[in-house]
């Protein structure tokens, strides 16, 4: 947090900026965001941004030591394996709660990383829009974009690894329903930047191995799936009708590959170590002496925080049948760092999300997501009924 940024950012805010950039996103959509848009973005000084970055390559440097072929076998049941090639992950996301260091100041500390693709579109819109409608956000030596990227770059970084060399009409984004889901508004933003097609599982016509959708009234052959379908929802849909599972052997291309979902994931975190990781254990193999009031355990493979528990006991862990699919994990104190004029400050999630790049044979950063909030849980499912929460971008000191 920058103090002098934030206290000119709060001086000169008016309901009336928050409004228009609330309404310039709906107008570009037809539709309000189905989520809370935060009054704010955060701000970000170099030395927090030092160490972000700092943790984010350990970590990322010891996911390359893990041998994912194991993690597969371990996590993924075979009828969950897809029988396609599983490449490199094209995505990554590691989230970081802002947390109190016990010295006064604040440390980045590991919450979860996922191979899977977050809102890479919408939040493009959120930075524009934010620099759009608030004319004391500074316009310069700040940056939302990564990697000396920009909104030219930046768009072109996303149709390579979306789009690849394909025709756009023969590229879907995948979802399950996905003019019901409360992101809907990246896929739309998706779809306008990109020109490709959003697609419900269950439109997806399967003959022999090729997948086809209609499209005025033609039937056009999918190359390419961007897959947005989360697995933890799927499988709660046992009666989905479909012709086409993501486990089948088809000719098709995956950005990203589905089984990524699984493997770089909270599945990893025990064997992740560095002093802005919380430490964890699998919930099939903990220190019997561990204090569970210091720990909260988390399912490894849900989103939107379902089924986490902030407070276990030994006799809560006893009745859970499936304890390989667990991990207990260290609390963290959540900093309440955003100074919010209701007078009770807002704490702060920052996603860091990266896309695969062929021609650096590695993961980079691009941009970043940002959440908010005042309660125990940092997830726009869980807001509190307050002002300053909701999903935000980060702006990062140059």
């Amino acid at each position: 947090m920058i103090k002098k940024v934030r206290e000119t950012f709060n001086e000169n805010f008016k309901q009336e900026y928050y409004d228009n950039l609330k309404n310039d996103l709906a107008q570009s959509f037809g539709e309000p965001c189905a989520f809370r848009i935060s009054e704010t973005p955060f701000f970000i000084g170099k030395e927090l941004k030092q160490e972000v970055f700092d943790a984010c390559d350990t970590i990322i440097e010891q996911l390359w030591k893990i041998d994912f072929e194991q993690i597969r076998e371990k996590f993924i049941p075979k009828k969950l394996q897809s029988p396609l090639a599983l490449g490199k992950p094209h995505f990554l996301a590691i989230d970081f709660g802002l947390c109190d260091d016990g010295q006064g100041g604040i440390a980045p500390k590991l919450i979860e990383l996922q191979s899977f693709p977050s809102l890479f579109l919408y939040q493009a819109l959120l930075g524009k829009s934010f620099l759009k409608n608030y004319p004391q956000i500074p316009q310069e030596g700040f940056h939302y974009y990564l990697n000396d990227l920009n909104e030219a770059s930046y768009l072109e970084e996303l149709k390579r690894v979306i789009v690849g060399d394909e025709n756009p009409e023969n590229v879907i984004l995948l979802e399950i329903y996905p003019e019901k889901q409360k992101t809907r508004i990246d896929f739309w933003a998706t779809k306008q930047a990109l020109g490709i097609e959003v697609l419900c599982l269950t439109k997806v016509i399967k003959e022999g191995k090729n997948l086809f959708y209609e499209k005025n009234g033609r039937k056009v052959k999918i190359n390419r799936i961007y897959n947005r379908v989360i697995l933890d929802e799927l499988l709660q849909m046992p009666d989905l009708k479909t012709d086409f599972n993501l486990t089948d052997d088809v000719d098709v291309e995956w950005v990203t590959h589905p089984d990524w979902f699984f493997m770089i994931s909270k599945c990893i975190m025990p064997l992740l170590s560095h002093k802005n990781i919380p430490q964890s254990f699998y919930l099939n193999d903990f220190p019997k002496d561990l204090d569970l009031s210091t720990y909260v355990l988390k399912p490894l493979f849900s989103f939107a925080g379902k089924g986490i528990n902030l407070n276990p006991t030994l006799e809560f862990i006893e009745g859970i049948k499936d304890r390989h699919n667990y991990i207990l994990q260290s609390k963290v104190k959540y900093s309440p760092i955003v100074k919010a004029p209701s007078g009770t400050n807002s704490k702060v999630e920052l996603r860091i999300l990266y896309t695969w790049s062929d021609t650096e044979n590695r993961l980079m950063p691009v941009i970043n997501l940002t959440r908010m909030n005042k309660g125990d849980l940092i997830n726009v499912s869980y807001l509190s009924n307050d002002d300053w929460v909701g999903s935000s971008i980060s702006f990062f000191e140059d």
